[in-house]
């Protein structure tokens, strides 16, 4: 890969996680999808078919032997440079796919749980860098997380401009309060695709959904609350900024939820041969 790839000069890429469960690739027609919208938003040329890419990540699993337990981190850059610049004529090559396969299980322990502190660090609006182009420039984020490092806590909480919650630095967010399923509006954050799932599931099972803005202390109360996405699932959240969650009501909606989208995974997906 050339030190002259986009990527490297600038973080000008964009991304995917993709997991992979008893020899299917879950959600693969959205992340492709995802993908190639994002390399649409930011004016890409020469960008790669659908089915390229669907046949690049097949070919990389069959030739590592990767069938389950296993992700996929997807990377399209704007491609390599005709010399370090940031104008996007100096990339005259096309794009540049990258498919990274890797043996790697849910990077969250589902069973413990994780401990979350709110960073300083904003989520960007629209009006800075509109979270639903999912590009590889994750300085925000990972400032939130080298604040959430430093005070022993294995994720920050990024809220919005206005001081709501947005998201983990690398998770969407969900609470429970008396039975109600909360989460965040997508407007400072990604509209994940776990997300999506998980809400569609709740309805599925009757159980009430709502998006609104959201404080930090309204989590504080929660009775549950949990992160989502393609690299950790569904994961508990046990305590917040020193507060404990307490879940003193018996609520089981992140468990009735997480095994509806375990049996989802086990019996959907497109088939890696």
């Amino acid at each position: 890969m050339s030190v002259f790839d986009s990527s490297v000069q600038g973080g000008d890429a964009v991304w995917e996680g993709v997991r992979i469960y008893k020899g299917k690739i879950f959600s693969l027609d959205e992340h492709v999808d995802r993908l190639l919208a994002s390399a649409k938003i930011l004016a890409f040329a020469n960008i790669p078919s659908k089915a390229f890419i669907v046949d690049s990540i097949k070919q990389t699993l069959r030739a590592n032997n990767f069938y389950d337990d296993a992700h996929i981190r997807l990377t399209l850059t704007r491609g390599e440079k005709i010399t370090s610049g940031m104008d996007p004529r100096l990339n005259q090559f096309g794009c540049t796919l990258i498919v990274l396969a890797e043996y790697k299980p849910p990077v969250y322990d589902n069973t413990t749980g994780v401990k979350l502190i709110t960073s300083h660090i904003r989520r960007n609006s629209p009006m800075h860098i509109d979270s639903k182009i999912h590009h590889n420039n994750l300085i925000n984020n990972i400032l939130a997380k080298i604040e959430a490092n430093y005070c022993g806590a294995d994720d920050g909480i990024m809220l919005d401009n206005l001081g709501f919650v947005a998201e983990t630095n690398a998770c969407n967010i969900f609470m429970v309060k008396n039975g109600v399923l909360l989460t965040p509006h997508a407007d400072a954050c990604l509209p994940g695709i776990t997300r999506a799932r998980v809400i569609k599931l709740a309805k599925q099972l009757g159980i009430e959904v709502v998006e609104r803005n959201i404080s930090i202390a309204e989590f504080y109360v929660a009775h549950e609350v949990f992160t989502t996405g393609t690299m950790g699932e569904l994961t508990p959240v046990n305590e917040i900024d020193g507060r404990l969650v307490e879940n003193n009501v018996g609520s089981n909606v992140r468990a009735r939820i997480s095994e509806a989208y375990k049996a989802l995974t086990e019996t959907t997906g497109e088939p890696i041969d």
